[in-house]
């Protein structure tokens, strides 16, 4: 009998992280979906229940720009630092990724 790759063992899975659960519980509570009863006692199944909670990657024309939150990030570093973003960070979010962790303050 095969057995389900998510299948495994409960007496060796490992508790699920504090971060995976703070995750979780604001992802939860974001679309409104239950987390299931004891999830915090296994890793893999919590992981998998993010995976398959976590909202869909944008897609089309608008999908490589920088988020709202990125933007303003941005924006409050540059005027920190009395600096301008650079204006191709604003297509780009990787750009504007690297951009930030350059420029954050320390």
């Amino acid at each position: 009998m095969a057995v389900p790759a998510h299948h495994h063992d409960d007496r060796h899975a490992l508790p699920a992280t504090p971060k995976q659960m703070q995750y979780a519980t604001a992802l939860a509570a974001k679309t409104g979906a239950q987390l299931p009863d004891g999830i915090e006692a296994d890793r893999a199944a919590l992981s998998a229940w993010i995976d398959g909670h976590n909202p869909k990657p944008l897609e089309g024309r608008f999908a490589d720009y920088p988020s709202s939150k990125q933007v303003g990030f941005a924006e409050r570093i540059a005027r920190l630092k009395r600096t301008q973003v650079p204006q191709e960070c604003f297509r780009d979010k990787t750009m504007m990724s690297r951009w930030i962790d350059s420029n954050k303050p320390r």
